[in-house]
């Protein structure tokens, strides 16, 4: 294997590449990438056996050929070379010599023939445009358990509908829920998969990198995902197991509704979660006909108390909520009003985002203790 490629391009792909390639493993190959020298193209190959990356860049390639190379240290090398074209050759014993313009490294690799086997693409289910998945996933991620046990909550449930798509995620305090309308080209029946948040991370760096009218090619055999977003290829194992049936949680009585700007609430959460308790999180919402008041309180710290005017004609209520869950919502949620729906101090809340003309966006969250 011999060749030669330029530093923009290769630095492109290894960044690409960093979020798969597994740092604390104990599998050696995994820590490096394969790379492979064919025609006149670079393919650079990534996996932690969950997750992997198939990506590459042009190059002109003296001597086709493959062999892995260390990730981090590859990455890290190139990142400090100058803007010059790098030439790469494959030594005896699986060392990787490099030199650019006067500088001349060589670098421990391991045999190609460790390196795990992709499977192969197939046939694509649909075309998503990149924009829209990355969009759903951004809404929704955050709301993802970081419970290890709670499997089949470690992922986003897409929804793929002949016209239309969606995406839930919930940790069993909170449910993101989005939905958008787009025609799906060859989808005859619904189709649910779930994605792990790992690889919902990796598509919204596939989707930032291909540009504004990027589509993604998906697919899935019996256990993997496929996401191809140009020469790009990502693939993760499928998320087995059951989700919840989200559709039971979402709330139908919620008739006491306050509407509030985005901006301001965000704010107003922000300033008043700093004297809340660190343990709970638990700020108080007091709906009332003069507006909205917003309280926490704390031992260690002391209280605070912002009031929000807003006309409000139900019963007066108070409810308490997770603030970070809160900011999570409106870090995502777009500008302009947020419709507020409560129905007594032990149900669900829900919260809407009313500005948002492309995308149906329904957010439950579970009361606390106040």
């Amino acid at each position: 294997m011999e060749f030669s490629v330029k530093k923009f391009d290769l630095l492109e792909e290894l960044s690409l590449t960093q979020g798969v390639v597994e740092r604390k493993t104990t599998i050696p190959i995994l820590s490096n990438l394969l790379c492979e020298a064919k025609g006149n193209r670079l393919t650079i190959t990534a996996t932690d056996l969950e997750l992997s990356i198939r990506t590459g860049c042009e190059a002109k390639v003296k001597k086709e050929g493959s062999g892995t190379i260390p990730a981090k240290k590859l990455l890290e090398l190139v990142r400090l070379l100058p803007e010059e074209e790098i030439r790469f050759k494959l030594l005896e014993n699986h060392w990787v010599e490099i030199v650019c313009d006067r500088k001349k490294y060589k670098m421990v690799g391991m045999s190609k023939d460790n390196f795990p086997a992709l499977p192969a693409f197939p046939h694509p289910l649909v075309t998503i445009p990149a924009k829209v998945l990355s969009s759903l996933i951004a809404r929704t991620q955050f709301a993802i358990s970081m419970e290890e046990s709670r499997y089949t909550l470690n992922g986003g449930l897409l929804i793929l509908k002949p016209d239309l798509l969606a995406m839930v995620a919930t940790d069993g305090h909170r449910l993101a829920l989005v939905e958008t309308d787009h025609k799906l080209a060859g989808l005859n029946s619904e189709a649910r998969v779930l994605v792990p948040k790992k690889a919902m991370v990796e598509v919204q760096r596939l989707a930032a990198n291909a540009g504004e009218d990027a589509q993604i090619e998906f697919a899935r055999d019996d256990n993997h995902l496929f996401f191809q977003v140009g020469p790009r290829l990502l693939i993760s194992r499928m998320l087995t197991g059951q989700f919840p049936n989200y559709e039971a949680v979402l709330p139908r009585e919620n008739k006491k509704t306050v509407v509030l700007e985005r901006n301001e609430l965000n704010d107003a959460v922000r300033r008043v979660s700093q004297l809340a308790d660190q343990r709970s999180h638990v700020v108080k919402f007091a709906v009332a006909t003069d507006g909205v008041e917003i309280s926490a309180s704390s031992p260690e710290y002391g209280e605070a108390k912002e009031t929000i005017d807003k006309e409000y004609k139900g019963d007066p209520l108070s409810i308490g909520f997770n603030a970070q869950y809160l900011l999570d919502f409106l870090s995502a949620a777009a500008e302009g009003p947020i419709s507020i729906e409560l129905k007594d101090e032990q149900s669900a809340g829900q919260m809407r985002p009313l500005a948002d003309d492309q995308y149906r966006y329904r957010y439950v969250i579970m009361p606390m203790r106040i």
